[in-house]
């Protein structure tokens, strides 16, 4: 199958942050549940949720509340959940949420969902960021509530595409983007949670860029809008998918609950990496101070 539909979708959280967590969890899989049925009826073949989907960007604050939002992968209820409705509806799909691993051991994570229902594996977030939003007490509090990810940088051969996740910040740094690229990834996921302000002017740069140099197509996937009582700022949507040549394909709006549709063609791919040879040309024996710096 040389074209294949992506599915992004991106939504806002509707529910109050003082809120109970089952609260957002249910509302959030009800919502989520019905976008990705959408994804399907449209045609995508994989689809995408946003960073953490099953409630706000709790990092924002520094609670244990939260840690009652984590699950075990993929024993937990909501893989199980998402496994079922991939089965159902032949698609792939990229499930990212919080993770437990044992008593008290936690991640930022994406699961990943064959189109028969199967476990691929998962991906877990390397780069935690932890800072303060606009100097306030709201901010990436992320350090708090994830440790940084150790399985690597998997890409995961699918029904359609062979895929690599990598979640938000961690799009900042091209080194993993390359590992995903060098492990066979046709086309790489970034659900994110991310607000305007300092870091908007990148949204449409770095991930581009990834797929330049990478050959391959980028789907990066934000949230929408403002969520209470934090108020750190706007979730600015614009969810889209990016070819090998930088060309945005298909984007999203800036405020709106959406399901955003586009087409990665995997004979471009071939065709990019065939003009640009960057893999064939590459030097890593000269990249050592890298990480020895």
């Amino acid at each position: 199958m040389s074209k294949v539909k992506i599915g992004l979708i991106q939504a806002s959280n509707e529910l109050h942050g003082d809120e109970p967590v089952a609260a957002h969890k249910e509302a959030a899989i009800r919502k989520h549940t019905r976008l990705v049925r959408e994804a399907a009826a449209r045609g995508a073949r994989i689809i995408s949720l946003q960073e953490i989907f099953y409630g706000p960007y709790f990092c924002s604050e520094q609670q244990t509340k939260w840690y009652e939002a984590a699950e075990e992968i993929p024993s937990g209820p909501t893989t199980r959940l998402f496994q079922e409705l991939a089965k159902e509806l032949c698609v792939v799909i990229v499930l990212p949420i919080y993770e437990r691993e044992g008593i008290a051991t936690y991640y930022n994570t994406a699961a990943v969902i064959d189109a028969d229902g199967s476990y691929l594996g998962k991906y877990r977030k390397h780069h935690i960021p932890h800072v303060a939003a606009g100097g306030g007490s709201c901010g990436f509090w992320e350090k708090y509530y994830f440790k940084p990810g150790n399985l690597g940088y998997p890409v995961f051969d699918t029904a359609y595409a062979k895929i690599g996740v990598y979640i938000c910040y961690d799009r900042h740094f091209p080194e993993g983007a390359r590992a995903l690229g060098l492990n066979g990834a046709e086309i790489v996921f970034n659900p994110s949670a991310t607000v305007a302000g300092t870091s908007e002017y990148l949204w449409k740069l770095e991930q581009p860029a990834h797929a330049v140099a990478n050959g391959y197509y980028v789907a990066a996937i934000n949230r929408v809008g403002v969520e209470a009582p934090w108020n750190m700022g706007e979730f600015y949507g614009q969810s889209y998918l990016v070819d090998p040549r930088g060309t945005i394909v298909a984007i999203g709006s800036r405020d709106n609950d959406e399901v955003v549709i586009g087409e990665m063609d995997r004979e471009l791919i071939r065709e990019v990496r065939n003009a640009w040879q960057f893999y064939r040309d590459r030097r890593p024996e000269t990249y050592g101070n890298i990480v020895s710096l």
